[in-house]
């Protein structure tokens, strides 16, 4: 009786053991990082400032980021500021954009991409003008966001995925933030 007991014994912990290894080996499939998170990242690297054709100069401030999981896209609305030997006078307005985002396995950062202007303004310029100016601003613009790392991953924030041969895979904008996907790492 009592080697059966110790064989049912040492049969559940060995059970145990392999169920807890396999659960570990699991882990967490996604990653996810809330708007807060996001837009203290962003808010890092601003304001910026570009010229375009040394004819405008254009200064973009930190934008103010908003999810859009129907689109699967995050929104931007920042302030900028233009001026130039284009411009009569230095001029201030705002722009509205949203983008995709992609992961750049090199430096672990979440960089913007599929990128939409939606509109531009700049406050007291006639509307001729400004259509002028739209090529010219929607170029900085572009710049302004495309060279932008939204989110650069931490080591904290993959070494759980690094320990189990993870990486991050498809980015999902969701109402409570990014869901990053932990995929196999290819061999």
């Amino acid at each position: 009786m009592r080697s059966r007991r110790g064989w049912l014994t040492g049969g559940l912990a060995l059970w145990l053991g392999v169920a807890a290894c396999t659960v570990g080996q699991s882990g967490p499939r996604s990653l996810t990082l809330s708007l807060e998170r996001l837009q203290a990242a962003v808010a890092r690297r601003f304001p910026r400032r570009y010229s375009v054709q040394r004819l405008l100069d254009v200064s973009v401030q930190a934008p103010l980021l908003s999810l859009l999981p129907a689109m699967d896209h995050i929104g931007a609305q920042f302030s900028l500021n233009a001026s130039g030997p284009l411009l009569q006078r230095d001029y201030t307005g705002q722009a509205d954009v949203d983008f995709a985002l992609r992961y750049d396995p090199g430096d672990r950062s979440l960089r913007a991409t599929e990128l939409n202007v939606n509109a531009l303004r700049l406050d007291g310029m006639t509307e001729s003008g400004a259509a002028l100016l739209q090529n010219y601003l929607a170029d900085a613009v572009r710049k302004a966001v495309l060279e932008v790392v939204v989110y650069r991953l931490s080591e904290d924030d993959l070494r759980l995925a690094d320990t189990l041969g993870l990486q991050p895979g498809a980015i999902t904008v969701t109402s409570d933030g990014l869901r990053v996907e932990l995929v196999a790492k290819n061999p």
